[in-house]
């Protein structure tokens, strides 16, 4: 398999670079984090102007048909940095819509995730969880001709924005059963619709969610729980492949910052980045991004095509390797610069803030570590 971008995924990439050197330097990104909203809507337009919103809808309805492998280049220049705007809550319910959804919905919502003008969350995640593949303990329940949600979500990213939010819940059967779980569509602003809005360690715009008597909309028949478990597990593997992604691009500017300090930061008259022993840090660091590199391919690699005989491995190696090689990056390049590492008007500290959020999105690595020892002793 090419393992290489072809000329379009390159010419997307330096525009990715070009938009985030010219929008999201340090002190911007700080300034966008310190706003309202927690972002900046010019970059999200030109982002939309891109194509990026476009890449993970079906060329039916105006997308480009991509999967993680072609999403692998902007998840990780996003991640480089450090960018807060809420692409990944877009992609997530644009491939909620597409696994899940019947024709006329898709045919409603995924033009307008397409070209941007629709913004929608994913919300998923359940504080007792804790990384559970399975566990949900939203309630769906069929009243009066139409269907209602009652629960709660946590880490819901993009609720400031969302017009819609795709949420998961349980038509039948235990918390962490795999059957009856299934996806509705819920306006944000729906009555029995409560948020509390909080920003994330990195900065990232998030909220919890509580549902009381909402009303929602299947994506497919709720009694078909098969279908609904599948369009889950679907979108929870893309979110693993492009959280890799993103960890793997704010390792990079983590390693990239500690290599620039290195060389010009000074004592008793040369570079410390001659002493012989930051040079073999350096060198280790560079070892796990090579890792990290080839584990978020192997991700990505994992979603596109799931049916491959170790699919499902892949992704949970690549989860753990990526979630240890990219904090372990994060850790020698914020030590190598010392006291000032540490400080908030630093970039480098910031990397690994955004590495843990995405570490412990949709499974951290511990789980992960579980998940592949159940799998390889069944």
């Amino acid at each position: 398999m090419n393992f290489e971008l072809d000329d379009e995924q390159r010419a997307l990439q330096d525009s990715l670079a070009r938009l985030m050197a010219e929008r999201y330097g340090f002190e911007q990104r700080r300034a966008h984090a310190a706003s309202e909203g927690g972002h900046d809507p010019l970059t999200l337009q030109h982002l939309a102007e891109l194509g990026v919103t476009a890449l993970a809808v079906p060329s039916a309805h105006g997308g480009f048909d991509g999967g993680a492998r072609a999403l692998l280049p902007v998840m990780r220049a996003l991640g480089g940095a450090l960018c807060l705007e809420p692409l990944l809550p877009q992609v997530l319910a644009a491939t909620a819509l597409r696994l899940g959804a019947d024709e006329a919905l898709c045919a409603e919502q995924l033009p307008g995730l397409a070209d941007g003008t629709t913004r929608m969350a994913w919300a998923h995640d359940e504080t007792a969880g804790r990384h559970a593949p399975c566990w949900i303990e939203t309630r769906a329940t069929h009243r009066g001709g139409g269907w209602v949600l009652d629960g709660a979500k946590a880490h819901v990213l993009g609720a400031d924005l969302a017009r819609h939010v795709v949420v998961s819940a349980r038509t039948g059967g235990a918390p962490d059963d795999s059957a009856g779980r299934a996806l509705f569509l819920v306006d944000a602003d729906a009555p029995g619709l409560q948020w509390r809005r909080y920003r994330l360690v990195d900065d990232t715009p998030a909220a919890e969610l509580r549902l009381a008597g909402v009303p929602a909309r299947p994506l497919v028949d709720p009694a078909d729980g098969d279908a609904g478990g599948r369009a889950i597990d679907g979108v929870v593997a893309m979110g693993t492949a492009l959280a890799c992604a993103d960890m793997l691009g704010a390792a990079e500017t983590a390693n990239r910052l500690a290599v620039d300090y290195l060389h010009t930061r000074k004592q008793f008259g040369r570079t410390i980045g001659e002493n012989q022993a930051l040079r073999h840090r350096v060198a280790e660091m560079r070892v796990d991004l090579e890792m990290a590199r080839s584990m978020a391919m192997a991700a990505a690699v994992a979603v596109d095509l799931p049916d491959g005989d170790d699919a499902g491995l892949d992704l949970h190696r690549a989860k753990l390797c990526i979630g240890r090689h990219a904090r372990e990056v994060a850790h020698g390049a914020i030590q190598l610069h010392g006291g000032i590492g540490m400080t908030e008007e630093y970039a480098v500290g910031h990397c690994l803030r955004r590495i843990h959020v995405m570490d412990q999105l949709f499974g951290d690595s511990g789980a992960h570590a579980a998940r592949l020892a159940s799998m390889l002793a069944a």
